[in-house]
């Protein structure tokens, strides 16, 4: 079956950085389009970043632009996230989505708490 695993989150101070992982299995992970979005507590769900199947063209918020990295390796299904510059403000629970129109996947989440 379909499955998405996000790790990598953890507690980090202001200014650290996370690397955070989206494990993929059960379909063609070469074939879908990858995103990561967050919600914040409290807020809804947003996007933080998108990257093409073949890994080619990548876009982000703009609140991440510049901090944040998305990356994937298409020979290991997985997708990632470099975070770096952490604020408070990027405290949510981050999710990984795989898309490819009609099929829409998404994982259960891994945590993310910017705090001093």
């Amino acid at each position: 079956q379909v499955q998405l695993v996000e790790t990598g989150g953890g507690l980090v101070q202001p200014g650290g950085s996370l690397k955070l992982s989206c494990a993929a299995s059960g379909f063609t992970f070469s074939m879908y389009i990858m995103k990561w979005y967050r919600q914040p507590p409290g807020k809804e769900r947003e996007m933080v970043a998108v990257i093409s199947s073949s890994g080619g063209n990548t876009n982000y918020a703009d609140s991440v632009k510049g901090r944040f990295t998305i990356s994937r390796d298409n020979a290991k299904n997985t997708v990632y996230l470099q975070m770096n510059s952490l604020k408070p403000e990027d405290t949510a629970l981050y999710f990984c989505n795989a898309y490819n129109y009609p099929r829409d996947y998404w994982g259960q989440g891994t945590q993310v708490t910017v705090s001093s």
